[in-house]
């Protein structure tokens, strides 16, 4: 189990947060800037919201609340994420995200672990963002996997 430890100890079953934020223009602007994301939709003064994959910041603040020690021995490797987007999320609005490791499996030598993240409006409870991202967290060297 992670809670307390390094990402890399997840299992099948650890919960993530819940964590409570309000969306901020800065943040929106700052994540859409960096993945090249420039709609108007997202970057516009007239009631921007934010992208379906800004889900995937959500992951790492609830990475940092539930395993406080980091990453572990090896770093993760992002593999492949599924948004699913059920309302747009206005800049402004207060939210709750939470999270559930939902498999961990050995595949080739390495290790994945999937987690599926839930962004709520707060108070509500109202679905906004489903996300699921599957994550390599440690790997076998060809020489390692050759034994």
């Amino acid at each position: 189990m992670a809670t307390g430890g390094y990402v890399s100890d997840l299992e099948k079953g650890d919960r993530l947060g819940p964590i409570r934020y309000t969306v901020s223009a800065f943040t929106v602007r700052e994540y859409c800037h960096s993945v090249e994301l420039d709609h108007e939709a997202f970057l516009g003064i007239d009631a921007p919201v934010a992208p379906p994959t800004l889900v995937h910041l959500d992951k790492l603040k609830l990475y940092e609340a539930t395993c406080p020690k980091g990453t572990g021995p090896s770093a993760r490797l992002h593999v492949e994420f599924d948004a699913t987007y059920h309302a747009p999320v206005p800049v402004g609005a207060e939210v709750e995200v939470s999270g559930e490791a939902t498999d961990r499996f050995e595949k080739r030598g390495r290790t994945y672990v999937v987690t599926d993240i839930r962004m709520r409006e707060a108070g509500t409870g109202r679905a906004l963002i489903d996300y699921r991202d599957t994550v390599i967290l440690a790997y076998r060297s060809a020489s390692e996997a050759a034994e």
